[in-house]
Formats: C-alpha cells, sequence, structure tokens
C-alpha cells in the first residue's frame, strides 16, 4: 500500500477533540486534510468510529465517493458528490462524541480509504454496506485518532 496522511487543523492526532464537534454542540463534522493519495485511485471513503464504546465499536461518520482529487473536507461538509452513509445513532452523515459521563476518554478513530474502482455506495448506506464495498478496493488508507471524554 502506498503512504496517505490524515489530519485536522482542529485536533493533533491522539489529542482532544473540540467540543464544538461533540453531538451536544450540534454535530458539527471536523475539517480534515490529507495527503498521499495514490494516483491509481478513484475514489475516497471515511469512517469515523469509537471502539471505546460501551456496546463495542460505534460509528459516528461514513462518507464514500469523495472525489479523488479533494485534499480535505471543510467543516460541516455538505457536498452533493458524496454519499453519506448511516452512523449507529440512526442518522445520515456525522454524529458528534458522545460518550457516557465519567467514562475516560473514548478514542475516535477516522479512517481515510483511497479506493478504485470506486465502491457503488449512494447515500443511506450502512456500516455493513460500507464493509463489502472496500472488499477487494483499498489502495492505502491514512487514520487520524482523536479523543474526548464529557
Amino acid at each position: 500500500m502506498e503512504q496517505m496522511t490524515l489530519g485536522s487543523p482542529e485536533f493533533a492526532d491522539d489529542g482532544p477533540i473540540p467540543a464544538a464537534h461533540s453531538r451536544r454542540a450540534g454535530d458539527a463534522s471536523p475539517a480534515l486534510r490529507w495527503s498521499g493519495v495514490p494516483a491509481a485511485a478513484v475514489e475516497l471513503a471515511l469512517t469515523c468510529e469509537d471502539p471505546d464504546a460501551p456496546g463495542g465499536t460505534f460509528v459516528h461518520w461514513m462518507l464514500a465517493g469523495i472525489p479523488r482529487d479533494l485534499d480535505g473536507l471543510a467543516t460541516r461538509v455538505e457536498d452533493p458528490r458524496i454519499a453519506r452513509g448511516r452512523n449507529d445513532f440512526g442518522d445520515l452523515g456525522y454524529g458528534g462524541p458522545q460518550p457516557p459521563p465519567g467514562d475516560a476518554p473514548h478514542r475516535y478513530v477516522f479512517t481515510l480509504y483511497a479506493l478504485r474502482p470506486p465502491s457503488g455506495l449512494t447515500s443511506g448506506f450502512t456500516s455493513a454496506d460500507m464493509r463489502a464495498a472496500l472488499k477487494g478496493k483499498v489502495l492505502a488508507t491514512a487514520t487520524l485518532t482523536g479523543t474526548y471524554a464529557r
């Protein structure tokens, strides 16, 4: 796999996610930036998952069909070319951190996937759809981890 990087101008890797991006503050997705997308990639996909959730890994965000020529996403991204998946809150798009009060900080793992061929996903897809769509198509990945507690 080729080397890709993923970061955010709003928090450092393994650093705290600002409260402005929490569920309580209105679910504003953080801005993200990336580089090193393989030339052979035709599409990018993104997930954000909390592996520390009490009931097991909780999906907070899934996007597919991200144009390969983009080098990032703005806060509260709303691009009609990008398919939004259904998160584990039951909503389309981003659902911010909301760990149980008093828990140790949870980790929120953002993963960017470079794909060839395209995923074929359309808005409303599920995490099972995403897993199936990624099989055999991932050229490269990059991760960014943020933490959050309340």
